[in-house]
């Protein structure tokens, strides 16, 4: 079909208006030179609004120029357009060239340095930092593949509930009441669904205890019309893109504050090298999704009961950074001398009120073997490096599975503590199912040394058993006499703990399951103890002991 020339300037306005509304509606580009996504969207724009002139035509526009200046535009009969095409290429190719530039100058391999110094990672002490545990309450054993599975479960109970919503997939790890939670909201499962209850919301989340196995549904009073399973205006993103045109948006976690209310963080990024490197966070929204109000503030300002800021591959990408390219570019290629990076994937701690990220650092040319490990803080994006060699986490997930290898359980990534003053894998092992079956400890400097039971108590107490059998020992022991002041036995989640006061106010511990002889001690019977450190001041962990006779 030909077009005249008129028809052509009328069809570029009316499409170009309409390709440009229509995409960013639907893409949401941030409009930020800093976007890749924007320097797209803008070129798409541009040929949308110059497609009608790149076609032959009946009449071209051609732009009159008198003694080499402009003299204003005509219309003429012909297979023109030239013009006008040229114009489109002018308009587009700068564009073009300042993504590419912007790409090609981004890269390390002109920014190592800067993007090995996007981050500072403080070293520190294993058993300074890493108290002895008696039991895990504040690691997150369950993956986000059970977790589904049980929060499922929990909401198929609910008849009224589950007939309309369903459990977004996306669990934040979150600390609430120092306690390690996974939480998701419930969300609209189709278009129909959202159109039959827009108007009275989504009424709850579903909240997963991962120590425990168990899960909660938890109604709100004040429903939620903001979600990502929402249309139009409700949608999320869009209300976000909307109110923040701008921003790079980066992670979006649903979490709770301290009173329960749902928000979403949503983390702005913003590039630390060239137009669209090293991608950092810069700025948090915190989003109500009940009536769509937020706020945005720096980074640093973050509210201590947020937890998600940073997300764990951003966390080991920037760490990565750093173990491979503080030596250059071309020894991150070549040479790799000195350069190390995480493992593939992380578990959480809790510590401090914060959820931290633990992964394995490994040799860049290593197979098997873990030179030491990092936390990572989740909200503020503190680094902290402990060098403690020993097996990487795959391995010991294959030395816990190899336990029980009949079974054909598998193994959740792993996170680490202090178990009798040694370096420790802790893990749960699945069925097919995704059910939690078995706990696992797994001796990191040691991986033979494997102990397995269906409650935390049973696994921490055969892998006490194996430990006190290889005597193994990583802190330094101590020899001292002290006559007993006072005596306490205290039940815990891991057996009977003996606490013994001497007359200086300092505590000895022992564990009845592993030495019942300590049974027979009394208040006022001095005694030879060997010990060690259990990262509490004040408070040491019992060796060997025995009585001392006049």
């Amino acid at each position: 079909m030909m077009f005249t020339t008129k028809k052509r300037i009328i069809a570029s306005l009316v499409t170009g208006i309409c390709f440009t509304f229509l995409t960013y509606y639907i893409t949401l580009p941030a409009l930020s030179v800093f976007s890749v996504g924007f320097w797209f969207y803008l070129t798409f724009s541009i040929l949308a609004f110059a497609w009608p002139f790149l076609i032959p035509a009946k009449g071209a526009v051609k732009i009159k120029r008198k003694n080499g200046q402009f003299a204003g535009v005509s219309f003429e009969k012909g297979k023109g357009g030239l013009t006008v095409k040229i114009l489109a290429a002018v308009c587009a190719a700068p564009l073009v060239f300042c993504l590419l530039a912007g790409l090609f100058t981004s890269t390390t391999l002109f920014y190592a340095k800067q993007y090995a110094s996007v981050i500072t990672v403080e070293e520190a002490d294993f058993a300074t930092d890493m108290p002895e545990t008696t039991e895990v309450s504040n690691i997150a054993l369950m993956d986000t593949e059970s977790a589904i599975i049980i929060g499922n479960r929990t909401l198929g109970a609910l008849s009224g509930v589950v007939s309309q919503y369903v459990i977004s997939p996306a669990y934040t790890q979150i600390n609430y009441a120092d306690t390690p939670r996974k939480v998701s909201p419930l969300e609209y499962s189709d278009f129909f669904k959202w159109m039959n209850n827009k108007k009275s919301g989504i009424p709850g989340y579903v909240m997963v205890d991962p120590v425990n196995s168990g899960a909660e549904y938890m109604p709100l009073d004040e429903p939620l019309y903001y979600a990502e399973s929402a249309y139009f205006g409700k949608d999320l993103t869009r209300a976000l893109r909307f109110s923040y045109p701008t921003k790079i948006f980066g992670s979006i976690s649903f979490e709770i504050n301290e009173e329960g209310k749902p928000y979403y963080v949503v983390a702005c990024m913003k590039p630390q090298v060239g137009l669209f490197g090293a991608m950092d966070v810069s700025e948090v929204i915190l989003f109500d999704p009940h009536d769509g109000s937020s706020e945005i503030m720096d980074v640093e300002k973050t509210p201590s009961w947020v937890d998600i800021v940073y997300t764990g591959y951003l966390a080991s990408e920037k760490y990565n950074w750093q173990g491979t390219l503080s030596g250059g570019f071309f020894n991150s290629i070549i040479g790799n001398v000195g350069c190390k990076q995480t493992t593939d994937d992380f578990g959480y701690i809790v510590r401090d009120d914060d959820v931290w990220y633990f992964t394995g650092v490994t040799s860049v040319t290593a197979d098997e073997s873990n030179i030491g490990f990092i936390l990572s803080n989740a909200r503020t994006g503190a680094y902290k490096f402990y060098s403690v060699i020993g097996a990487e986490e795959y391995s010991a997930m294959g030395s816990a599975q190899g336990k029980v290898q009949e079974k054909g359980y598998t193994a959740s990534f792993p996170s680490l503590i202090n178990v009798s003053g040694e370096a420790t894998y802790i893990m749960v092992l699945k069925d097919e199912n995704g059910i939690v079956r078995l706990y696992a400890l797994v001796n990191v400097e040691n991986f033979s040394i494997v102990a397995t039971g269906e409650t935390q108590r049973e696994a921490m107490t055969a892998y006490r058993n194996q430990l006190a059998a290889a005597g193994s020992g990583n802190a330094s022991e101590e020899q001292t006499t002290v006559t007993v002041t006072d005596l306490q036995i205290v039940t815990m989640s891991d057996g009977p703990t003996v606490y013994l006061t001497a007359e200086d106010g300092t505590v000895y511990k022992g564990y009845l399951e592993t030495d019942e002889a300590l049974i027979r001690v009394r208040i006022g019977d001095r005694i030879q103890v060997s010990y060690t450190e259990t990262g509490v001041d004040g408070l040491y962990r019992i060796l060997k002991w025995s009585f001392v006779t006049e």
